[in-house]
């Protein structure tokens, strides 16, 4: 292994048994001049960046590469590397009731209402990663509200643009770790088994469909009563891009329907009139005009 120097980040390819060193500072001008053409923004990674860094120094092993400036080359000279760059700027930190008090609720008071006056709960869960979101939703619609609307049934489309990640989640199964913020019955009752993988009930995979769409390009036809999308767009998406992933959004909503961002997620200020419906959480209702 070669020595961390200062100012540098080492990193390994176990594989391939090479190493590359990547410069803080070259990654985050590599990161600054691809963000436009993946329309994405580097100031969304700032928690994240050395994740990323790390993908791109085990890429730049992969291909052999010694410096950033060779990988910015091949990008400029192979239009299929930017298809592996963007893959390499996904980052997915995900859990189960990830921002417990929005679930709480969703589950308390917003969906009641919605259920009050349809027996169809149509869900989309935007950028679902491996699945966490979608099935959370999935356990608090029928542990939380069938008992108290046994006629609603739940239909839930779930998007995600990696493949690898669409797997996982069809997969259904994580390390106990995820489940810690579940209320500890549901984790239970949906989860059973004392494995260190917990595979979920196939119960709970009623109703649910996963499809691989990219957000940037692609959205489901709707309408929505909910739609989750939480920490992806309004993070890592360029200006632009927010008003356009936000105004489709919004357009796909149903009558009444409700939009929930991540907590720590500002919304692009100019575009649809949107009101919180929840205090500062960020569960929000289309202002019809």
């Amino acid at each position: 292994m070669l020595a961390r120097r200062p100012g540098l980040l080492t990193f390994s390819d176990d594989f391939e048994h090479k190493e590359a060193e990547v410069r803080d500072d070259d990654c985050v001008e590599l990161m600054r001049w691809a963000g436009p053409r993946l329309r994405l923004r580097l100031e969304g990674f700032r928690r994240v960046r050395g994740q990323v860094c790390k993908r791109i120094g085990r890429r730049l092993a992969a291909l052999g590469l010694t410096s950033v400036a060779e990988y910015r080359a091949r990008l400029e000279s192979d239009a299929a590397e930017w298809a592996v760059l963007d893959g390499l700027c996904r980052v997915t930190v995900s859990r189960f009731y990830r921002d417990a008090e929005v679930f709480d609720v969703l589950r308390d008071t917003l969906l009641p209402a919605l259920l009050g006056s349809t027996s169809v709960l149509r869900v989309w869960s935007a950028g679902c990663a491996s699945g966490e979101e979608p099935y959370t939703v999935s356990l608090l619609f029928q542990l939380g509200l069938s008992p108290r609307f046994p006629e609603a049934r739940l239909e839930l489309l779930a998007t995600e643009a990696d493949k690898a990640l669409l797997a996982r989640a069809s997969r259904g199964c994580y390390p106990r770790g995820s489940l810690r913020e579940l209320p500890r019955a549901w984790a239970a009752e949906a989860f059973p088994g004392t494995e260190a993988e917990a595979c979920l009930a196939p119960a709970f995979r009623e109703g649910l469909t996963f499809v691989q769409q990219d957000l940037r390009t692609q959205m489901p036809e709707g309408p929505f009563h909910l739609v989750l999308c939480r920490n992806v767009a309004f993070t890592y998406f360029a200006p632009v891009l927010q008003q356009e992933v936000l105004a489709g959004l919004v357009a796909r909503l149903a009558p009444g329907g409700l939009l929930v961002t991540g907590v720590e997620e500002s919304l692009p200020e100019d575009g649809v009139a949107l009101e919180r419906v929840a205090g500062s959480l960020p569960i929000f209702r289309r202002v019809e005009q």
